[in-house]
C-alpha cells in the first residue's frame, strides 16, 4: 500500500516541467525514494528500473559507454523495455554502487534533457564525496526523509483536520475539541515515527505492538548496514557512536560518553560517516547576530538528532503508555523526544531542494545556562525556538536572546494550543509546519 507523500507533487513537477534535468532523491535508507519513484511511474507508457546492488550486470555498461544514446540502446535491449523521450522513466537505484553512472548524469542532461531520468542510493553521500563536482548545474537534488506530522495525517485521511491545523494561527486557535484530536494522533507518531514501513503497518491495523516490531526490525537492518559504510571503520565502533547519539540527544554532545573506547578523532570519523548515510543531523551552536545564521557557527558546539523518533523511542525503551498518555512529556526522558520531534519537522517541512541545515544558541559566557533550543531564519529574520515538553514553561532564555539581540518576537513549542504570550507565539508540537511555511 503506497502512502501519499508530499514529495510527490514535487516529482509530480519535475516530470512536467520543461527545463528538466536528472533528478537525484537524496536521503537515509529506507525512507521511502524508491517507492516514490515507482508511483510517479504510472504517468509512463514504460518504466525501467535498475538496481545496482541487485543488478551488477549493468555496471559495465556504463563503465564501457560514455554516448547515452548507446547506454540507452543498451539498456533496452538488456530489458526489453523501449527508452523513448518523453515516455519512459528510467530509475538508477543504489546508483552509488556505479560511479560511472553517476558521472553519466550530465551527459543525460546535456544530449538527451528530453529523457526522465531519476537515480537514487541509500549511501549516495559517500560516492557523492569523492565526486565534489559531478553534476554542478546538470543534475538536480531532492532530499527526502521520513515522514511528517502531516503525511501521518495524510496516511489516515484525515483531510478535514488538515483543513482545520493549516488555518490556525497564534490569533485564531483550534477548538479544543480540534486541538485534543491532533494532541492524540501526534503522540502516536512520536512512538511509531516517520519511516515508511513502520507507519503503513500501523495504519493498517493500529496495532502499536506490531508497530514496534517492524520498528525492531528496522533498527537490526540500519546496524547490518553499518558495515557498508566504510571499509576502514569497524561496525562496532560505529554502533558505539550511534547509541551514544541516541543518549545524547538534546544535549551538547559529549565525546567523554560513559564507556567510550574511541578517542576523540576516531569518534569524528564515525559521526561524518553517521551524517552522509543521513542517519543523525546535526544541530550547531551560532551566535546568530546576523543572516545567514550559518556565517557565525561554532563546529565545537553540536548536538545531534537521529534521524526518527520511533527509533529512538525504541531503543531508549521509553515508556509507550506515558509517551501516549500523558500531556507532560518532562519526565519522559527530560523532554528530548520533544526537541527531538520539533528538529526533525524543521528539517521535514523545509524546501526539499536543498541540504537542511540547523542551528541553537547558548550564551557564551561561564556564568550563564542560557540556551535556545533552535533558531532560524525566516525570510530576513532570525527566530529563537524554544521546546517545552508539557503545556507550560518558563522562557527565560528566549527572552534574554530576545534582549541581546533586538529581535521582535519567538516560538514555542508546546503541547498547548495556538496562542500568542507578550511577542512570543505559541504553536502546539503538531504545527511545526504552520510555522515553517506560514
Amino acid at each position: 500500500m503506497y502512502l501519499t507523500r508530499l514529495i510527490d507533487v514535487e516529482l509530480e513537477n519535475w516530470r512536467l516541467s520543461v527545463q528538466r534535468k536528472p533528478l537525484m532523491l537524496r536521503g537515509a535508507r529506507q525512507v521511502g525514494k524508491s517507492s516514490s519513484v515507482r508511483r510517479l511511474a504510472r504517468n509512463f507508457t514504460h518504466f525501467i528500473e535498475i538496481n545496482f546492488d541487485e543488478q551488477p550486470q549493468y555496471y559495465k555498461i556504463f563503465e564501457r559507454h560514455t554516448d547515452v544514446g548507446d547506454i540507452c540502446e543498451l539498456i533496452a535491449a538488456a530489458t526489453n523495455t523501449p527508452v523513448i523521450a518523453g515516455k519512459t522513466l528510467l530509475f538508477l537505484d543504489e546508483i552509488q554502487s556505479c560511479v560511472p553512472a553517476i558521472s553519466s548524469l550530465r551527459y543525460f542532461y546535456e544530449k538527451l534533457p528530453e529523457l526522465h531520468v531519476i537515480a537514487a542510493g541509500s549511501l549516495l553521500e559517500f560516492a557523492l564525496e569523492d565526486l565534489p563536482s559531478f553534476g554542478v548545474g546538470r543534475v538536480r537534488s531532492l532530499f527526502m526523509y521520513p515522514f511528517c506530522f502531516v503525511e501521518f495525517l495524510m496516511a489516515y485521511q484525515e483531510d478535514f483536520l488538515l483543513k482545520a491545523l493549516q488555518k490556525a494561527t497564534p490569533e485564531q486557535p483550534l477548538p479544543d475539541v480540534i486541538h485534543d484530536k491532533l494532541k492524540y494522533y501526534l503522540k502516536r507518531f512520536l512512538v511509531v515515527g516517520g519511516m515508511p514501513e513502520v507507519v503503513s503497518a500501523y495504519v493498517s491495523n493500529n496495532d502499536i505492538l506490531e508497530a514496534q516490531r517492524v520498528l525492531d526490525d528496522l533498527i537490526v537492518s540500519l546496524e547490518s548496514d553499518f558495515a557498508k559504510y566504510k571499509n576502514r571503520v569497524a561496525t562496532a565502533r560505529i554502533r558505539e557512536v550511534f547509541n551514544s547519539v541516541v543518549h545524547q540527544i538534546g544535549s551538547k554532545f559529549s565525546y567523554s560518553y560513559p564507556n567510550a573506547t574511541l578517542n576523540n578523532a576516531q569518534i569524528k570519523e564515525v559521526l561524518d560517516l553517521l551524517r552522509m548515510a543521513g542517519l543523525i543531523y546535526p544541530v550547531t551552536h551560532t551566535a546568530a547576530n546576523g543572516i545567514p545564521i550559518g556565517a557565525e557557527v561554532n563546529l565545537k558546539y553540536r548536538k545531534y538528532l537521529l534521524f526518527d523518533t520511533g527509533i529512538v523511542q525504541r531503543i531508549l525503551g521509553l515508556s509507550i503508555s506515558e509517551l501516549l498518555i500523558e500531556d507532560d512529556f518532562q519526565s519522559i526522558n527530560k523532554g528530548a523526544i520533544a526537541e527531538l520531534h520539533v528538529g526533525l519537522e524543521l528539517l521535514k517541512n523545509n524546501s526539499p531542494y536543498q541540504p537542511g541545515a540547523l542551528y541553537y544558541w547558548q550564551r557564551e559566557s561561564r556564568n550563564s545556562q542560557a540556551e535556545v533550543d533552535y533558531v532560524v531564519q525566516q525570510h530576513t529574520e532570525i527566530v529563537p525556538v524554544e521546546v517545552k515538553a508539557g503545556a507550560r514553561g518558563a522562557m527565560q532564555s528566549m527572552y534574554l536572546f530576545l534582549e541581546e539581540k533586538k529581535r521582535p518576537g519567538g516560538v514555542r513549542f508546546s503541547l498547548e494550543n495556538f496562542s500568542r504570550v507578550n511577542q512570543i507565539a505559541v504553536y502546539p508540537l503538531y504545527a511545526v509546519r504552520n510555522m515553517v511555511v506560514g
